[in-house]
């Protein structure tokens, strides 16, 4: 019995050991062969978890004498191991999965539309953090997206100025996620870098979803989703402190601090930063702010709560869409509408901008297989574009050509009369909004989830004084009748975040209107997995509301017709798994969507009178098929899609004396567009230490037959109506219907890699002007194709461990763009022709109006990772 005793005795001695056990490892890149720093190490079916250090190792403590690890990092396939033992676990190596974006986000995870939440397959293609913090450099969001396929960049004149197109289709037709918030302009779908400048500094990954994508919400994107996936909760402690410097006395300096997730469950974090810079082009001056906070709360393993706060303050000068003359004479960063005011460099056009956007966020794990997400978010833009304003304005020169601003003023004090001054076009918002997903599991292969998605947007549009410039211009509206200006209110955008509400109706000019529109969308997903197949099948309806309230054109004010749009979409697709390597899929669906605001009214800023054309649902139908390889080595993605996009509605608007203000705005009809194409992407890891990868899209994008129109003036007097637009089979233009790419990725020893990348765009079309002469017959010659052209960017980093436990590093990035400085055009507004005696560059009409790329640029950081 005594035995039995001390037998027992030294068994629960052996237990109460190992229940204080301790696992360590390491996590390396299965790709590059390094470590994985900040991987995610959780015992399976627990909350017990770490992250590993900077050089991938991690130690864990175990309560329980065997179980399986779950590894998980960003871009790379999740592994499970078992153990039976404390101890070293050894090496475990992730392969990379460009379409896994992984357990990145703890808070609000029900809300975010990733790919991997579905079984059944979407063309897609994931950015990870590490290629984020290479590649973007001293630019934004679009140009770390410009090696994937059917995606072009353009920069843009000024700092925040980018545009994005996906399959032909531009930005106000893609939805953009922020954490599962929309975050595109509510009144006309629009993007403005400018206000997200530091939201890559913080970003975990960004998925890019083109065509159907796994959307789950009741949005109707036609191009696609873009997912930006930010910091919430770090499971380790830890920062960092970055500068960079660039082309054009470029300067930016950010610092962001995590808590880690605490004993006590909160977890804090925040970034700021401050950037400025002269700009590419002349007169494109600008610098802002970023800041990024969040505080998160982790009571027990069901409930997890976060408030977010995120702003970029800014102000930037415009650039670009001159004459291709102009540059070719005056050189590609040639800017006509700036000057110098009191021996400082003046915009003459300037952004200025400030939008705070907060969220509040609940993930609620009712059990095993039920879960409840939910996210409260709110914006408050405040800001608008300040330009010239003045019949005479732009007759004040220097000897270089520059705007006089000192003589624009001077005469200004010299004649009451003149009224040559810096006007402001505001347009604020308050934004509300509601999310939340119900998810449940029903059985290992059949899930259900069930939603709300609620908004209401208040717009606020008025024009007021920026910088008289010693003027007392005179107005007269309907209300208040003639009265004078006598107050400006500059374009800083701190303070104009606190000045909206003190600007009464006599501190406005031109217009002065408001509209409220709200929103409410119900959406649902059932899908049927197994190990061989998957299908589902995915629905939403919404219903949206307009009123505007004209304040500046009615003796009193005057609210337009309410018009309210139901509008629905609905997905179906299947999968197949060949084998263990080889999958097919296939995805169908239609959205009938309602129409953006902007497009209701026949000159949304001078009556409330409704555009004939613009008040029926735009009638959207996608078709798409793909093929999935995964190997160790090689990895290939196929894509065929069809995209119809009918009933929508084409806008063009003239500067008929050259004032940079349009004075005439035509509408079309209803017009149907087609898109397209095929899609191939191939990842190959060679040997350890290179990656080779390469894609190849090609599209045809077209309109498909003409269009009526309306012209209408400044003043929204009827010029003409019943004109036809002959568009019928022109390309689709601003986006290169071919795109290829290729990029080499090498590390050379630890801690050092290079990397290059190779892009070709061609089928480049100008945009459609629906008054051009050229589209005046039926028997048109189409939208004027624009040279193809390259661009070959080089990289190299540099980083080494510090510390005492090798816990910290310092990173050195170059980047250098462009490199071969070769110049080329982005985009045409105009599609003029060249006829025999006009003046030429590579066949295109050197009068057309274009935007061209960037030269060679660069880029230098240094960071340090704590």
């Amino acid at each position: 019995m005594k035995r039995i005793y001390l037998a027992f005795a030294a068994l629960l001695m052996s237990a109460m050991a190992f229940s204080q056990g301790t696992l360590t490892g390491t996590v390396t890149d299965g790709d590059m062969g390094g470590p994985l720093p900040g991987a995610t190490v959780m015992v399976k079916g627990t909350s017990t978890g770490t992250s590993t250090d900077f050089d991938g190792n991690f130690t864990l403590e175990v309560s329980q004498s065997s179980g399986t690890l779950v590894v998980s990092y960003i871009g790379f396939l999740k592994q499970e191991v078992s153990f039976t033992s404390t101890g070293s676990i050894g090496t475990i190596t992730l392969m990379p999965d460009a379409e896994q974006l992984g357990e990145v986000v703890v808070i609000g995870s029900g809300l975010i539309d990733l790919a991997e939440d579905r079984k059944t397959p979407i063309a897609v293609s994931t950015i990870s953090a590490a290629q984020i913090e290479q590649k973007t450099g001293n630019f934004d969001l679009p140009e770390v997206l410009k090696s994937t396929p059917s995606v072009q960049n353009v920069k843009g004149g000024g700092f925040g100025d980018g545009q994005m197109y996906l399959r032909g289709f531009d930005q106000t037709n893609t939805a953009f996620m922020l954490n599962g918030q929309p975050i595109n302009g509510v009144e006309d779908g629009k993007m403005y870098w400018s206000n997200w400048t530091g939201v890559l500094d913080i970003a975990n990954a960004v998925q890019v979803q083109r065509g159907l994508g796994s959307s789950k919400l009741a949005i109707s994107s036609v191009g696609g989703t873009i997912n930006i996936v930010t910091k919430t909760v770090d499971m380790r402690e830890g920062g960092f402190v970055k500068t960079m410097v660039g082309n054009d006395d470029y300067l930016k300096t950010s610092a962001y601090y995590s808590t880690g997730l605490m004993d006590n469950g909160w977890a804090f974090s925040a970034m700021l930063g401050h950037w400025q810079g002269d700009g590419y082009m002349q007169g494109a001056k600008g610098q802002g702010q970023t800041y990024f906070l969040s505080a998160g709360y982790k009571p027990n393993d069901n409930h997890i709560f976060n408030f977010l706060l995120t702003g970029a303050p800014q102000w930037h000068g415009s650039a670009g869409g001159n004459d291709l003359s102009d540059y070719l004479e005056k050189g590609r960063r040639y800017n006509d509408w700036w000057g110098y005011y009191k021996g400082k460099e003046y915009a003459g056009g300037r952004n200025y901008y400030h939008k705070p956007v907060m969220n509040l966020s609940w993930d609620w794990t009712i059990d095993e297989d039920t879960k409840l997400s939910t996210v409260a978010y709110a914006s408050f833009g405040r800001g608008g574009f300040a330009y010239p304003e003045g019949g005479s304005f732009y007759g004040f020169r220097d000897a270089n050509g520059l705007l006089d601003y000192d003589a624009i003023e001077a005469n200004n004090i010299a004649d009451p009369t003149a009224d040559n001054f810096v006007k402001s076009s505001v347009n604020s918002h308050n934004w509300y909004g509601l999310l939340a997903n119900f998810e449940k599991q029903f059985s290992e292969n059949l899930s259900f989830n069930v939603g709300v998605d609620g908004r209401s947007y208040n717009g606020i549009h008025f024009r007021s004084a920026a910088d008289l410039l010693g003027a007392t211009p005179s107005y007269t509206n309907g209300y208040s009748g003639t009265f004078t200006i006598d107050e400006d209110f500059g374009y800083n955008p701190w303070s104009n975040t606190f000045s909206l509400t003190n600007i009464d109706s006599t501190d406005k000019l031109g217009y002065d209107y408001e509209e409220v529109i709200n929103y409410v969308g119900l959406f649902s997903q059932l899908e049927y997995a197994t190990d061989v197949y998957s299908v589902y099948a995915q629905g939403a309806i919404s219903t949206q509301s307009h009123l505007k309230t004209d304040y500046w054109n009615y003796a009193t004010a005057q609210e337009a017709e309410k018009v309210t749009n139901p509008g629905f979409n609905a997905k179906l697709g299947g999968s197949y798994n060949l084998n263990e390597d080889n999958i097919i899929f296939a995805n169908a669906g239609y959205y009938s969507r309602q129409p953006f605001h902007d497009d209701l009214f026949t000159n949304i800023r001078s009556s409330n009178e409704l555009n004939p054309f613009g008040d029926e649902n735009q009638k959207i139908t996608g078709l798409e098929m793909g093929y999935k390889f995964k190997s160790e080595f090689v990895s290939i993605n196929a894509n065929l899609y069809h995209t119809i996009w009918d009933n929508r509605i084409l806008s063009s608007a003239t500067d008929n004396d050259g004032d940079s203000v349009s004075d005439e705005f035509t509408q079309s009809s209803g017009i149907k567009e087609v898109h397209q194409g095929v899609e191939l992407e191939i990842f190959t890891r060679p040997v350890t230490g290179l990656r080779l990868d390469g894609f190849v899209s090609v599209g045809n994008w077209f309109y498909d037959g003409n269009v009526e129109t309306r012209t209408y003036d400044i003043n929204d007097n009827l010029l003409s109506s019943g004109d036809i637009a002959f568009v019928n089979d022109a390309k689709v233009g601003n986006a290169a219907q071919i795109t290829a790419g290729a990029s080499a990725f090498w590390t050379i020893t630890k801690g050092v890699s290079v990397d290059a990348t190779f892009n070709y765009y061609d089928e480049l079309y100008a945009n459609i002007d629906l008054t051009s002469s050229e589209f005046a017959t039926d028997n048109n010659r189409g939208s004027l194709l624009l040279p193809s052209y390259t661009n070959v960017d080089v990289g190299a980093t540099y980083k080494m461990f510090v510390g005492r436990d090798k816990d910290k590093s310092i990173a050195l990035r170059l980047n250098i763009n462009n490199l071969f400085d070769e110049f080329y055009i982005e985009n045409s507004a105009t599609s003029d022709y060249a006829e025999p005696g006009d003046d030429t560059w590579k066949g295109i009409n050197t009068g057309n109006n274009v935007d061209l790329g960037y030269g060679l640029n660069w880029n230098l950081s240094l960071r340090y990772n704590f």
